[in-house]
């Protein structure tokens, strides 16, 4: 038997696909504005991106205080400057020489807070969240452009600062909840900085408002806190049960031991009534004193003039009062066989 060898088929051609992975990528959106070289504002869940030329120019977020903040707060800029920049905001290219001329402040210094405030609300703008972003081309911040930052160097500032927060205390709820203190029988030695964010814990203040108080980044804050966690010195406060309401500020859970509602609700109306409730105190005063109301449901108060007397007026106050009279023979005898036992 002869074998005949065939040639086997030649190779269906395929086409390569080129994949290309940025690295450091935190926005697709973000990556594809600045190869394109846009200018507008990008608009996301928590916070704003402001591009010119691909390149971001600022950034705001209501989880970081804004540059105003940072400028006016220790006195780098005063608080008048400030607001005769914003005065003519209107007025393109203009907005941040007003702060330059007449030496208010130094040029480094205001690139410096800039980049400060750009770094600390981009880091809040590009956190993942399931709310696309929207992009508005065209739209320009009034300051102008200060010092335009590449996109690549803005996502991987934010990266290396997501990094650093999970290495020092993984647990991101103290970002964004209201921080209560702990008490620690040992509580360890507490750097001056942290000092000064402990000691604005107070069971109602979140990281931004903290960071507002003090006049610094929101980054710095939330680095101070996570540290101040791990030591055991602060805590997320428990969100309350049954609700889905975000944090902030909510009313701190009712105190053990009291069946009062918290915070105070009216009571419910007794059964078998449609009328309302009497508003009552918590803890009503033991003795409210003669003439005061006696609740429904409560007996009233015993005074001298419901007491039955004893004596030769006994039968003009019986006429007066036919309440039922008490055998007085029947409770002497009853006493007597009790101290008899």
């Amino acid at each position: 038997m002869t074998m005949v060898g065939t040639t086997p088929p030649p190779r269906l051609p395929v086409r390569e696909k080129t994949v290309r992975h940025r690295a450091g990528g935190v926005s697709p959106m973000l990556t594809r504005l600045a190869a394109e070289r846009a200018t507008g504002v990008l608009v996301r869940a928590t916070g704003t991106l402001y591009l010119a030329e691909g390149r971001v120019v600022h950034a705001e977020s209501p989880l970081a205080p804004g540059l105003d903040v940072l400028l006016t707060a220790h006195g780098t800029l005063d608080a008048q400057a400030w607001q005769d920049a914003v005065d003519r905001a209107d007025e393109p290219d203009t907005a941040d020489r007003v702060l330059l001329d007449g030496g208010r402040i130094a040029p480094g210094a205001l690139e410096l807070c800039h980049l400060s405030a750009l770094y600390d609300a981009a880091y809040f703008a590009l956190a993942p969240s399931s709310t696309p972003g929207r992009f508005r081309y065209g739209t320009t911040h009034w300051l102008g452009s200060v010092h335009p930052v590449p996109v690549g160097a803005v996502e991987h500032e934010t990266l290396r600062r997501r990094a650093l927060l999970h290495r020092i205390w993984p647990d991101p709820t103290t970002d964004s909840a209201p921080l209560e203190r702990l008490d620690t029988a040992a509580a360890p030695a507490v750097a001056p900085r942290q000092s000064a964010v402990l000691a604005r814990v107070d069971g109602l203040r979140t990281a931004a408002d903290i960071a507002r108080d003090l006049g610094r980044p929101a980054f710095h804050t939330l680095v101070a806190i996570r540290r101040l966690a791990a030591a055991g010195l602060v805590a997320p406060r428990p969100a309350p049960p049954d609700t889905d309401a975000p944090w902030p500020k909510q009313p701190r859970p009712a105190p053990p031991g009291t069946d009062a509602s918290w915070p105070k609700q009216p009571r419910p109306a007794p059964p078998g009534t449609d009328a309302p409730w009497p508003k009552q105190p918590e803890h009503p005063d033991p003795d409210p004193g003669p003439g005061a109301p006696t609740p429904p449901g409560h007996p009233a108060p015993t005074t001298p003039a419901d007491i039955t007397p004893v004596g030769p007026h006994s039968a003009q106050h019986s006429a007066q009062h036919p309440a039922q009279q008490p055998d007085i023979e029947l409770l002497k005898r009853v006493r007597d066989a009790l101290e008899a036992l």
